[in-house]
């Protein structure tokens, strides 16, 4: 078995949980907008597209700062996080991008029993 194949198995298994819990299958920037709002904590009705790329952003600024890419430098006064970036991240071809985040999505749910 390929690491590959484990990490395909265990996004599977977390798809699965999704649509139990939403009813569909969410792709993997939706995903990123559910841990966005998880990690800013203040859920509301509408958010306009571009605090939705925020929250995208937060996602995955918060998704790395658990391998020491990127840390939280302060909240503003309107409680959106904002990240200093640590290190460059590795040369990755598209797929290779898409699998790293898709493992460090993860580890998020396992971490936060999600």
């Amino acid at each position: 078995m390929h690491i590959s194949d484990d990490l395909q198995t265990r996004w599977w298994a977390l798809e699965a949980k999704l649509v139990e819990r939403f009813g569909k299958k969410p792709d993997l920037e939706t995903i990123l907008f559910l841990i966005g709002v998880q990690e800013f904590g203040d859920i509301k009705e509408k958010f306009t597209k571009e605090q939705k790329q925020d929250l995208m952003h937060i996602a995955v600024c918060s998704l790395l700062s658990h391998s020491g890419y990127y840390e939280l430098e302060r909240i503003d006064e309107d409680g959106w996080p904002h990240f200093r970036q640590l290190k460059q991240m590795p040369d990755m071809n598209m797929l290779e991008q898409e699998n790293f985040l898709k493992d460090h999505i993860l580890h998020y749910f396992k971490e936060n029993d999600i």
